[in-house]
């Protein structure tokens, strides 16, 4: 099928530099290799054209001119919002709020910041202290979260926070009647409230702000590019502060969010738990059920998190057999219930309301409660098929307990008798730092957990592995810089190969315009 001339998308020049063969020679011997050097020489070509185009698509979405903000911030009012604060921050937390603060009034441009801390780092209190100097500059915040539940929590912190000042503030969900959202989305775009805290509802197409100065979105992976642009489009260029909580190795950071300066939150605020935890098999089962009971006469509360919904022949353990299960036998003098994504959202958020209102003594779930979930009072977390999760993953469900005053356990359930496995859930027992966790997560999976969703951001790479070929992309870095200046130049015709090659890529997670 191939034609008889096949044109190189990489120019000759960058292929001898870099000891790279044809593309048609790639191609064939891919297909056709006579010896394991073929192969060698043919995936290295192909990987590091990926790569190429990867990195040359990420460089000119980060150095296209930023679009100038009509958002003019003149004061910093952090010295003020410390004041209300009832704890001191973190200097990581001040630092980053400080890299804010400098991105809106030290310059003409939109800030586009990623604080990426890990999970309790404190990263609300860095949105908290944006948004409010936004405000008193005289703009709207909105915060936008993944689920009901986060958003709800986010506005009652937010709530509390602001409650002695002149600062209004709004909650805006799906759940809500339509006459509820009718008198928020009239204030919204009165100017009536200053700081609007909700879902994917803030990005339809009735929103309208009057003065929009500052976007923060909350567990960036859990959003597109597309759903961030739609909510940046209500205003004139806002700022945007994107908060993640899946610690992720600075080079694959700057790779997923190539479009965005990053802070990192690197300190725990003071009296937040450090949680223990402990890798059994399920000869011990009987010994942690009774664990939980102790903790749950002494009036504490505990998760128990399964891979799946229901069983499956695989041997997985589903939530709601397992549930069942307990509340008959183990457990039938406790309160179970079960929580799983299946569900309609109006049930979740009754289940989690009765958890978090202390209702409920253990919670089976799957892991729809990984993200944001606060329950202070829950101190265990039990993981079943504990293998079967990342652990960047795992880390992120131990962050739900740990969360109050009382000492807190995560305990991995795994009968895997494989070293590797084994050798993985040992390392996550080891640390409570979520970046060590992520580089070893990097090392023994590669990047699936960071990567594992298009709505990255990222797009999908074919055969390259940014774990597996860190060498080849180093080169392709490399070469990236050295061809920027001629590669963008539209009368270059050298390089329309990799030009056509970079929108197709790109074009599938929102950023194919942009590149045209």
């Amino acid at each position: 099928m191939l034609p008889e001339k096949i044109k190189d998308t990489i120019p000759e020049d960058v292929r001898n530099r870099y000891n790279l063969i044809g593309l048609k020679d790639a191609l064939l011997k891919i297909h056709f290799p006579e010896t394991s050097e073929d192969i060698a020489a043919s995936r290295r070509r192909l990987i590091f054209e990926e790569l190429l185009v990867l990195v040359l698509g990420l460089s000119s979405i980060k150095s296209m001119p930023s679009k100038l903000s009509s958002v003019n911030i003149e004061t910093d009012y952090t010295d003020d919002f410390l004041k209300l604060l009832p704890f001191k921050l973190t200097n990581a937390q001040y630092s980053a709020i400080k890299d804010c603060m400098n991105d809106m009034i030290n310059n003409t441009k939109a800030m586009n910041r990623l604080v990426q801390g890990d999970v309790g780092s404190g990263k609300t209190m860095v949105a908290a202290a944006v948004a409010y100097s936004c405000i008193k500059n005289g703009y709207q915040a909105a915060m936008m979260a993944p689920t009901e539940i986060l958003a709800q929590q986010h506005f009652q912190t937010f709530d509390n926070l602001f409650k002695d000042t002149d600062v209004k503030i709004k909650l805006l969900t799906g759940s809500m009647t339509a006459k509820q959202k009718r008198l928020v989305l009239l204030d919204l775009s009165d100017g009536e409230i200053d700081f609007i805290v909700g879902t994917h509802s803030l990005i339809s197409e009735n929103v309208a702000f009057k003065n929009l100065g500052v976007v923060v979105t909350d567990e960036q992976h859990r959003f597109g590019v597309r759903q961030r642009s739609d909510l940046l489009e209500k205003g004139q260029n806002p700022h945007l502060l994107v908060m993640s909580a899946t610690p992720i190795p600075r080079t694959l950071a700057l790779m997923i969010y190539g479009d965005l300066d990053i802070s990192v939150i690197n300190e725990l605020p003071p009296g937040r738990q450090i949680v223990d935890t402990f890798l059994i098999d399920d000869s011990k089962r009987m010994r942690v059920y009774n664990f939980l009971k102790k903790n749950i006469n002494e009036g504490r509360q505990c998760y128990i998190v399964c891979p799946a919904v229901e069983n499956s022949e695989t041997g997985l353990i589903g939530v709601e057999e397992y549930a069942e299960e307990i509340q008959k036998t183990v457990f039938r003098d406790y309160s179970v219930a079960v929580l799983h994504g299946k569900m309609k959202s109006a049930d979740k958020d009754e289940i989690m309301n009765k958890f978090i209102d202390g209702e409920i003594n253990i919670l089976v779930s799957t892991t729809v409660i990984e993200v944001g979930v606060n329950v202070p009072n829950s101190t265990i977390m039990m993981i079943e098929n504990a293998e079967r999760f990342g652990l960047s993953q795992l880390h992120q469900l131990r962050g739900r307990v740990g969360r109050g005053e009382y000492k807190s356990y995560c305990i991995l359930v795994s009968n895997a008798g494989g070293e590797e496995a084994r050798r993985r859930l040992r390392a996550l027992c080891s640390t409570n730092d979520g970046f060590k966790i992520a580089d070893e997560d990097l090392k023994l999976r590669g990047p699936g957990d960071f990567f594992g969703s298009r709505q990255h951001g990222l797009p999908e790479l074919k055969i390259a592995d940014l774990a597996e070929n860190v060498s080849i992309l180093q080169d392709a870095q490399s070469a990236a810089k050295e061809i920027m200046s001629d590669y963008i130049d539209k009368e270059n015709n050298n390089y329309r190969g990799l030009r056509a090659e970079v929108r197709m890529l790109f074009h599938n997670v929102g950023h194919g315009q942009q590149l045209n």
